[in-house]
């Protein structure tokens, strides 16, 4: 009884993993097929065109995927659809405004008098 429910478990374990490969397989976000793509050349047509600076075009989930700035002169990465060229998924960074940015705005220093523009730092009382 024991040896068939383990051996149950184990082929139920199995055929799971086999069927979340499948679909992880599948799950791409462009499946066009090769023989529609369009090159590399017209990738980099299409972002000069949206004012991009490009440092790289590689191949992601099915994808084309471009790296390299914005007009702005932002970060970015962009999916593109390889048969029409169409953006996918688009992700800008700002990297200096996420550098000096603090969560809500800049933050006033407290009001305990440690922080006076007019006094000199230092330890204990005068």
């Amino acid at each position: 009884m024991k040896k068939s429910l383990m051996l149950a478990i184990l082929v139920a374990g199995i055929a799971g993993f086999a069927t979340a490969g499948v679909a992880y397989a599948d799950d791409d976000d462009c499946s066009v097929p090769m023989a529609n793509w369009q090159p590399r050349e017209a990738v980099q047509k299409m972002a000069a065109g949206q004012g991009w600076t490009v440092r790289r075009i590689k191949i992601d989930d099915g994808c084309y995927e471009v790296r390299g700035f914005d007009a702005q002169g932002r970060e970015i990465k962009a999916k593109i659809d390889p048969g029409t060229l169409a953006i996918v998924k688009l992700k800008r960074k700002d990297r200096d405004a996420d550098r000096n940015a603090a969560p809500g705005g800049p933050a006033a220093p407290p009001n305990n008098g440690l922080f006076n523009r007019d006094s000199k730092p230092g330890i204990g009382s005068k």
